[in-house]
């Protein structure tokens, strides 16, 4: 699966998410972009799933129409130290995930 790391996450966590094909908004070069353009990028580089600590992400863009399904971190500071322990479930919602739906993790 081809995964984009939002810039609201550590760069690091790219190396956490093993059997994948995972980019940064960073290294694509797409700091700054506003949702629907770094959305529909991401989609248009081969980009399945988003990566994101953005709670408005899903409410503010039609990820279905988008192509593009997205995992969101919610109850956890964005430091890797804070999300390595999610990464077992970040996994989880990657290989079940399908184009246009949001799965949340949460530490609980």
């Amino acid at each position: 699966m081809r995964i984009l790391i939002d810039e609201s996450l550590p760069i690091a966590l790219a190396n956490e998410l093993t059997g994948h094909d995972v980019s940064t908004v960073r290294q694509q070069r797409w700091r700054g972009l506003r949702n629907g353009v770094l959305l529909r990028a991401a989609a248009n580089a081969g980009f399945e799933v988003i990566v994101s600590a953005d709670h408005s992400l899903q409410h503010q863009q039609n990820l279905v129409a988008i192509g593009i399904a997205a995992v969101i971190i919610r109850g956890t500071r964005t430091r890797l130290r804070f999300i390595q322990p999610l990464v077992p479930k970040i996994l989880a919602a990657i290989d079940t995930i399908r184009p246009g739906e949001v799965l949340e993790v949460r530490p609980r």
